[in-house]
């Protein structure tokens, strides 16, 4: 029998963003989204603690990589400079600064953002 182990977070914070290359009416105006960032992380072996990430060490690297984005406006932030800052776009720098951070090549990450109640985008690494 093959063991998977999962650990999940969740954290809330507003960022600023406009859509850019299209004509999306009132998303091209600058505006807040209170996202909701949920990071799924999923592996095989846990530590000598029976952790498979510390999930003190998680929330912090959480910390740092939405200090980079709280409160910003995506367009003026490096990452998205010149491009759309997209649901799905978003979702996947979140979860490659996360991965940077946690340094953890053997956990798998999800990394899924909820841009209100009903809306989300996707990334997970391989």
């Amino acid at each position: 029998m093959t063991e998977l182990f999962h650990l999940g977070l969740r954290r809330a914070f507003r960022a600023d963003h406009a859509l850019v290359g299209g004509d999306w009416g009132r998303e091209n105006q600058r505006h807040s989204h209170d996202y909701v960032w949920e990071i799924r992380l999923e592996g095989r072996v846990l530590d000598r603690h029976g952790f498979l990430v510390d999930l003190v060490t998680l929330e912090a690297a959480v910390r740092v990589v939405l200090a980079r984005y709280r409160n910003a406006f995506l367009n003026d932030v490096e990452p998205f400079q010149g491009l759309n800052p997209s649901l799905e776009r978003f979702a996947r720098q979140l979860g490659l600064d996360l991965k940077r951070i946690l340094n953890a090549p053997e956990i798998q990450l999800e990394s899924v953002l909820w841009e209100n109640q009903d809306a989300w985008a996707s990334w997970s690494s391989s």
